[in-house]
């Protein structure tokens, strides 16, 4: 299966080619199933208590335990993939993330299923990791920044849709089914690693040894570190409004559950057109700092007015600011995170991984936080949560030009020489 792989150059080869389309699409395929697995089944949470004789609460643990496994699982494929090639690890995970699944879908107990989905999660979390990996490995400077905008909006767009897509399910099959297609989507995934996904790490170019402390390398360097932490509020700003529109929009707003599917892909068109021009503006070369700070003020603006609008006669206008901030969020998390990944290109699956645990651990606090401080009547929390993240991000992003905002055509060590010096 090796030799029916796609071929691609490695970046030390072809720094300045635009990486395939069709691989991005694999790629991003690879990278979506495990984001699409935390909330495809949020609609059969009734019939799943139900049925395994449980409680509220226990089955919103299995959430928690997938997270948990999230976090858990990438910094542990990141390193193995800068030691063993990026395509090993990633078919080994795949094969153990459907065995898992498997055992999910037919979990006889809300206990059996908890342990289930911690070990799915964790094994699900290297196509993550990996995925972001794989584009540091084939280029650099705009093309891995137009590359790196079209990965990430296509893995942000599948846990917007997948709440939806999950409730059309439920009405035709029962919970199981829905783990079931699930499942599927897995083992495709499996059959695609196998058959499409390239090595793009060539032999030279590995750890010698297996360093997980490498990580704290990582973590040492400024202007990666600037730039993850940017990817991640920016990241908390969209998973805040993830968590608190369902019931902002229906609850507060009496939007219909229709109109309420209709609100959430008119976010995810944003989210999309947000990536896009990422990638537009990183084939005209612009700077992806320069993008950044134009995206921030409109991130911070769109907070705003959702307090503006909760609070005015016509709370319904909120709906127009949340449609800013899904647009300004892809704009930051894709530069951002292309920008990161330059300065880990010696240890991109290392890199990566850090980035993924600053982002699901950031937002896994972010999320309930307008629950936690509102009264349930309003809009407001939502927007002041909103608000205080990407005010944050943009102190972070203003932070960065003192440890040196470097240019994204730079990599590795010699780059982040040049901004610490």
């Amino acid at each position: 299966m090796r030799g029916r792989a796609m071929k691609v150059g490695h970046a030390d080869e072809a720094d300045e080619r635009p990486v395939p389309l069709s691989l991005l699409v694999v790629l991003a395929f690879t990278g979506a199933t495990a984001p699409m697995a935390i909330d495809l089944y949020l609609a059969s949470f009734p019939a799943m208590q139900r049925d395994l004789v449980t409680t509220p609460a226990m089955v919103q643990m299995t959430v928690t335990a997938y997270l948990l496994g999230m976090a858990i699982g990438q910094p542990i494929w990141g390193p193995l993939s800068d030691r063993y090639g990026r395509r090993a690890p990633l078919v080994v995970s795949n094969s153990l993330a459907l065995v898992a699944s498997f055992v999910v879908m037919l979990a006889p107990s809300i206990h059996i299923f908890i342990g289930a989905r911690l070990f799915h999660a964790m094994f699900g979390a290297a196509g993550v990791v990996i995925a972001r990996a794989m584009i540091t490995d084939l280029a650099r400077g705009f093309p891995a920044v137009r590359a790196l905008a079209l990965l990430t909006t296509m893995m942000q767009v599948v846990p917007i849709v997948a709440p939806p897509i999950g409730g059309l399910l439920a009405t035709f099959v029962p919970w199981r089914g829905v783990l079931a297609v699930l499942t599927a989507l897995v083992a495709l995934q499996l059959l695609v690693t196998c058959l499409l996904v390239p090595e793009t790490l060539s032999p030279n170019r590995r750890s010698a040894k297996l360093r997980f402390r490498r990580m704290g390398t990582v973590l040492k360097r400024p202007a990666f570190m600037v730039n993850g932490l940017a990817v991640a509020m920016a990241t908390s700003t969209m998973l805040v409004y993830v968590a608190s529109s369902s019931f902002v929009f229906q609850e507060v707003l009496g939007f219909s559950p229709m109109a309420f599917s209709l609100a959430f892909t008119a976010s995810a068109m944003c989210l999309v057109a947000g990536g896009l021009l990422a990638a537009r503006l990183a084939r005209r070369r612009v700077n992806p700092r320069r993008t950044v700070g134009f995206a921030l003020p409109g991130l911070i603006g769109s907070g705003l007015l959702i307090v503006v609008a909760a609070l005015s006669p016509w709370p319904v206008l909120l709906v127009i600011p949340t449609l800013t901030n899904s647009f300004c969020a892809n704009l930051i998390m894709s530069n951002s995170m292309a920008m990161a990944m330059q300065h880990a290109r010696d240890m991109s699956g290392t890199g990566a991984a850090v980035i993924g645990i600053m982002t699901y651990g950031i937002g896994a606090a972010a999320s309930p936080l307008s629950g936690v401080i509102g009264d349930g009547k309003s809009a407001v929390p939502m927007g002041i949560v909103m608000t205080a993240f990407a005010v944050l991000g943009a102190i972070i992003f203003i932070s960065g030009r003192r440890v040196g905002g470097l240019p994204v055509h730079e990599s590795g060590s010699a780059a982040e020489s040049k901004g610490t010096g």
